[in-house]
Order: structure tokens, then C-alpha cells, then sequence
């Protein structure tokens, strides 16, 4: 259950795009937010091409800004400084999520989706990469300022891209947690790639046999139907409205795609990987993800073992 959660920001108004849904998010789960800013060592005179919070006393002030506004009003909130200065702003929100222990963090991601930011990764992948805590990700939004003015959120679709890994259950959860809170439907994904899609040691099988491989990936498929409607079964027990869909291609390219087309509210994800046919799990889906679509995507790490 969500109860605490935590918000980033650095001061920016494309920053501010993860205001509304976190205030949203504390409304329906009756949760508090607490606010952070980290001073950056050595850190740039802008950002995003406004003035970067480097000062204390000033991030304080902005804090309290954000605090008393409109859509936090019958919210409980918090703010914390952090203002000893850090050279890695991604590590230091991953110990504060440690300290203060939330059970969501609500970040926005910024930069345009470039080949870099699938390299290195934003701070939003970072935290998530480093830490345990379900990471909400926002994508900034053109109009930041009418982003606050709204008080009430939707979410009418809860995408959730799934397979039969018994670890990606904990997804499920917060799928389901969503979707009573925001009264939405779920929608079961899951995508098994075509022989083109693979990478990796199952790419090497492929050459070598590729009929083989094809019957392989068929059995998967056939599985995976079979375990989509198991899990829509069980959901579907708990009063919440599900439908299923299998797919054949590329997880990412399936999962954005969807997520465009049926109008989704929030991606759910889990994010430890696997190689081969399973890259459906594999982190640089979630990050191709994160950087292609303006869904908000709930990223929940799992167990790696």
C-alpha cells in the first residue's frame, strides 16, 4: 500500500510535471509526499534553461512554494534539503529513499530520447537501476504550469506487460493496488520476439537452427496465453476489470505501441532482466520504455536472483 512517497525536484518547472500525479496518487491512497532537492557539487548555473537551485536557503524557499499549492491542499507533506553537496545526485535520492523509507518515488525524467540516454541513463533510471523502491517515472510536459492546475487524475487503463516469472507477481500487486484506487481495468501484455527479435546467445541458436528456434518461440507463445489468462482469472476474482493480450515482436516496441493506442493511464513494469526469448524482462526494455512513450510508467524492481 502506498503511504509514503517521495518527490524529487530540482527546481525546474519540466520538473514539476510529476506534482500532479504524485498529489493524485497521495489522494487516493490517503499518502504523504515528501519533497527533496540535493545540491549538486560543482553544479551548472541552469537547467532545463532555468536558473538550478544550488543555494540552501533557496531550495528551502521553493519547497515551501511547492508545498502550499493548490493540489497538496488535505495532503500531508514534507521537505528535506539535502545540503551537504554530492557529485551524484541519483545515489544520494536512492539513500533518502532508505531513510525515509517511501514505499513510491515519483520522478520526472528529463532530455530528449536520445541513444545517450539509453547509455548512461537519466537520474529516474539511475535511482531505479540503484535502488528497491517502485520508481513512478513522468515524462515532463510542454505546459508544466496548467500540469498543477489539474486537482483529479484518471487512470481508466492500467497496462502490464507480464510473463510466467513468479518474481514479476509483486508487479501484479501494485497493478492491483492501482487499479482499486484509480477504479481502473488492467490489461495483461505479454510479447514473445520473432526469431528477427532475438539477441544475444538465442540470437547465435537462431542461426544455427532456426526451425528449431521457431518451434521454440511457438511453445512460448502458447504458454504465455495460457498464463495470461490464469493470472486475468485470479485478478478478475478480486472485482477488478481485465483483459489479456499476447503479441509476437519486439516487448518495446509492443508495450509503447499498446500503451499509445488503448489511451493508457500508467505502465507497469518489473525490471530485472533475462536474455534470449525472456528479453521481455530485460532492462533496456524498460529504459526503451521509459524514453519512448508519454504514459507514466511504474517501474518495480524484483527479485534478481
Amino acid at each position: 500500500m502506498m503511504k509514503k512517497i517521495l518527490v524529487p525536484l530540482d527546481g525546474s518547472q519540466l520538473g514539476e510535471s510529476a506534482l500532479s500525479l504524485a498529489a493524485s496518487v497521495a489522494v487516493r491512497f490517503s499518502a504523504s509526499v515528501t519533497f527533496i532537492h540535493v545540491i549538486e557539487k560543482n553544479a551548472p548555473g541552469a537547467v532545463h534553461g532555468e536558473r538550478h537551485l544550488s543555494a540552501v536557503a533557496e531550495a528551502e524557499e521553493y519547497l515551501k512554494e511547492v508545498r502550499g499549492r493548490k493540489i497538496f491542499t488535505g495532503i500531508e507533506t514534507k521537505m528535506h534539503v539535502h545540503t551537504a553537496e554530492v557529485d551524484d545526485v541519483a545515489r544520494s535520492i536512492v539513500e533518502h529513499s532508505v531513510e525515509f523509507a517511501p514505499d513510491l518515488v515519483v520522478i520526472t525524467t528529463h532530455g530528449k530520447r536520445t541513444a545517450r540516454q539509453l547509455v548512461i541513463g537519466t537520474v529516474a533510471q539511475q535511482v531505479i537501476k540503484l535502488g528497491k523502491t517502485p520508481v513512478l517515472v513522468v515524462r515532463p510536459k510542454e505546459d508544466a504550469a496548467e500540469e498543477q492546475e489539474r486537482t483529479a487524475q484518471t487512470c481508466p487503463l492500467v497496462l502490464v506487460p507480464i510473463d510466467a516469472e513468479p518474481a514479476h507477481e509483486e508487479a501484479l500487486s501494485h497493478a492491483m493496488e492501482f487499479a482499486h484506487a484509480f477504479n481502473s481495468r488492467i490489461h495483461l501484455l505479454t510479447a514473445v520476439p520473432n526469431v528477427g527479435d532475438l539477441r544475444g546467445s538465442d540470437s547465435a541458436a537462431a542461426l544455427l537452427s532456426p526451425s528449431a528456434m521457431r518451434a521454440r518461440l511457438e511453445l512460448d507463445f502458447q504458454s504465455a496465453d495460457e498464463y495470461l489468462r490464469e493470472r486475468a482469472e485470479a485478478i478478475a476474482k478480486e472485482g477488478i476489470a481485465v483483459t489479456t493480450q499476447g503479441v509476437r515482436g519486439d516487448a518495446a516496441n509492443a508495450i509503447v505501441d499498446l500503451a499509445d493506442r488503448a489511451k493508457a493511464g500508467m505502465i507497469i513494469l518489473g525490471t530485472h532482466g533475462k536474455s534470449g526469448s525472456e528479453a521481455f524482462w530485460h532492462e533496456s526494455v524498460a529504459a526503451r520504455v521509459v524514453t519512448r512513450t508519454d504514459v507514466p510508467v511504474l517501474l518495480v524492481p524484483v527479485n534478481r536472483a
